[in-house]
């Protein structure tokens, strides 16, 4: 797993480690709308489908799995040209995280998921309701972007 990289300070002193995931922000066209999936991570927390980087892959590579593991979809087809990044740190068996996610912008055709053990729910939302359901601000921006951008794009 590409995880837990210590950042340093001059002198050599640790300042906290730093993680780097991959994930999706998976999008479905139907009757001309746009549907945006939400995973329910617990009854608090609703957002976007990630995970780790693990050794070798490719950001693409791991979105592709996170989002197969997590949902069942495999008909994904990547958006070109849409890639943002999500930073926060938090807190990891009392050790400071600095997280670094790289999100793509993906499309399916599947309405049908079959979610992971890891999320307690699911649910597809038009723009205007997911941006109300998502949690936290980080994937709040994320999702705007990628509604400015499939406007802007279609």
């Amino acid at each position: 797993m590409e995880r837990s990289t210590a950042v340093e300070q001059p002198g050599g002193r640790q300042v906290m480690l730093t993680e780097h995931s991959a994930g999706a922000i998976i999008f479905r066209k139907d009757r001309g709308k746009i549907w945006y999936l939400l995973l329910e991570y617990r009854p608090d927390y609703w957002g976007l489908s990630k995970g780790n980087i693990e050794k070798g892959e490719t950001v693409e590579v791991t979105a592709r799995r996170e989002v197969q593991e997590e949902t069942g979809l495999t008909d994904l087809e990547l958006v070109r040209d849409f890639k943002e990044k999500a930073q926060y740190i938090y807190s990891r068996q009392g050790e400071k995280v600095f997280k670094t996610v790289t999100f793509l912008l993906a499309k399916t055709e599947t309405k049908d998921i079959k979610i992971s053990w890891e999320h307690a729910g699911f649910v597809w939302l038009p723009y205007e309701k997911a941006i109300e359901k998502i949690t936290y601000p980080s994937d709040k921006k994320l999702l705007q972007q990628a509604q400015e951008f499939l406007v802007s794009h279609s």
